[in-house]
């Protein structure tokens, strides 16, 4: 007997539906009702399901000529700081192609702003600027010599200030380096302007989240309200681009106050997962959380952890020095010793761990940290390796066995290969190895790292299959690519399964809620997949995002 359920059914049709299961990769139709997936298979069948359920025909929504995939799952992002930098001056490549021009833009902004206001920059590589180089404090100093200028650097790992700000903080040539961090000078031991990693601290004044030597500091004090509307603004790009889940991989007090607000007020309209940065551990700890904690919108995934620094900042860690220069090293966060006992402690008290870590020796201490703490209990956690950009071949296999993720971003490669090519030499061209993971049946997971890299999954799926740099570069051997269908999967299933959401999202399959994208053509197809238009966004059968209004 039919049971006449509220809300009515609805059944999505398109030319195609990739679902990103592998038990059933394809499909014509799709059955909803309310917010979950009833039936996905053909429309006959989804037809004869709705017909057993329901009384009333189910509303036919179709999508002719396009094609229908999962909600994208982006298990690596800074959605505060996204939102923030929307509001700060644009000084990426597309933007400035030089030192000149990026103080140009910087001295505009400063003319425009009231006296006494920060002004501050983002998004420079150094390696696609005409100098090829950082910018200096003198240089900033053109821009203004009487308020702070800040400019961040694309990795996120470093800032380049003017002497306004160098005395504002009390930073002099005599400064000593914090751990996990340093204050650059030149060969006269002048300082730069650069500030690196866990030196950063200092820049966020008396009012300001400080972190410690637990990774760099981009948690720059701001009034609730503004907050607020940093995290409703990159909740909209990140709808824009089809991601309906997406996990923030450095959560201090600033963000999980910000999240609690908009949890409060109804006004997320995707799903966070929130990764609280391990100065925070001995609280996180203290209260009891656990991974999961939360509801479907808004959870407590883990705890992130930093071993090294960046490839693009040379202060990820190599010990024997860097072949582009060997007096360069690199640096860590943690020996060793502590680090171990910071993985061990998260572990124990049932936390996911997130731990950032590019260079072998780097991967390495995550791998050694999380045996030492499943040997305790005998438990996978699902530890992961963010970034986790130059890991040998036997750490995959090592990674696999102990049922780790590696969780990458694709654009990274894209942006500033040559950079890292620059700086490793010829093991820079396995940056991002996706097809070995691949190769050693370790899933692949795909992320923006937003805003490090714009929070277009299209674009990181494209750079996934094709490895192409910026500049046209091919990055390393065609073993190295992968699949548009493996590719998909590892912004979509993957992705839901490094924040073990993987039981209901990530694909589109009974059981699981309605979180789908209508694409303009089909990342299968032919043509670039980084040129496919998002045309719709759904979230648990609601749609939040439309190309033709504004509501995103």
């Amino acid at each position: 007997m039919a049971i006449n359920l509220s809300p009515e059914p609805i059944i999505v049709t398109a030319d195609i539906i990739r679902t990103a299961n592998p038990l059933q990769p394809e499909a014509q139709g799709m059955l909803i009702c309310g917010r979950e997936i009833l039936m996905v298979g053909s429309l006959e069948e989804c037809e004869a399901a709705s017909a057993e359920r329901f009384v009333k025909a189910p509303e036919v929504i179709s999508f002719p000529g396009q094609t229908v995939v999962p909600g994208f799952v982006d298990p690596h992002a800074h959605p505060v700081s996204m939102g923030q930098f929307l509001t700060w001056v644009d000084c990426s490549p597309g933007q400035a192609g030089s030192i000149d021009e990026m103080v140009g833009l910087l001295t505009e902004a400063a003319r425009r702003a009231e006296p006494g206001v920060t002004i501050r920059g983002y998004g420079y590589e150094q390696r696609n600027l005409r100098e090829k180089r950082h910018p200096s404090c003198d240089e900033l100093d053109q821009a203004s010599t009487s308020q702070e200028i800040y400019l961040m650097n694309a990795s996120g790992h470093s800032v380049i200030v003017n002497h306004y700000a160098l005395e504002k903080y009390g930073i002099t040539d005599t400064t000593p380096d914090p751990d996990g961090g340093a204050f650059v000078r030149d060969e006269a031991g002048r300082l730069t302007g650069e500030i690196v990693d866990a030196a950063c601290n200092v820049l966020t004044g008396p009012m300001g989240v400080k972190v410690g030597a637990h990774g760099p500091n981009f948690h720059l004090p701001e009034t609730d309200e503004h907050l607020n509307s940093y995290l409703e603004a990159a909740q909209s790009v990140f709808l824009r681009n089809g991601v309906t889940s997406i996990g923030d991989a450095q959560v201090s007090s600033r963000e999980f106050g910000t999240y609690q607000r908009l949890r409060v007020s109804g006004k997320l309209r995707a799903r966070f997962s929130l990764y609280l940065l391990s100065h925070m551990l001995d609280s996180v700890l203290e209260v009891g959380l656990k991974s999961g904690f939360g509801d479907e919108i808004l959870e407590v995934a883990g705890i992130k952890l930093y071993v090294d620094g960046s490839l693009g900042g040379w202060t990820a860690y190599f010990p024997d020095g860097y072949p582009g220069d060997p007096c360069r090293t690199g640096q860590l966060y943690h020996d060793p010793t502590e680090y171990d006992g910071l993985v061990r402690r998260a572990h124990l008290a049932g936390l996911q761990t997130a731990s950032h870590a590019q260079s072998p020796d780097a991967v390495g201490m995550v791998i050694t940290a999380v045996r030492n703490a499943q040997q305790v209990d005998g438990v996978q956690q699902r530890h992961r390796v963010e970034h986790c950009g130059l890991p040998a071949l036997e750490q995959i296999s090592e990674m696999r066995a102990l049922g780790m993720l590696p969780v990458n971003q694709p654009m990274h490669g894209h942006n500033w290969g040559e950079g890292v090519v620059e700086a490793i030499g010829d093991d820079g061209e396995r940056f991002n190895p996706l097809g070995d993971f691949l190769r050693a049946d370790l899933p692949i997971t795909l992320s923006s790292d937003a805003p490090v890299a714009y929070p277009n999954p299209l674009q990181a799926i494209d750079a996934a299959v094709t490895r192409e740099t910026r500049s046209g570069l091919t990055l390393g051997s065609e073993d190295l690519r992968v699949s548009p269908e493996a590719a998909l999967q590892g912004h979509t299933l993957h992705g839901a399964r490094a924040l073990n959401r993987e039981n209901s999202v990530g694909s589109l399959e009974a059981g699981k809620l309605a979180d789908f994208v209508v694409l303009a053509g089909d990342p299968f197809g032919r043509g670039r997949i980084r040129d496919i238009e998002v045309e719709e966004t759904w979230v648990a059968g609601v749609r939040e995002y439309h190309r033709n209004e504004n509501r995103a």
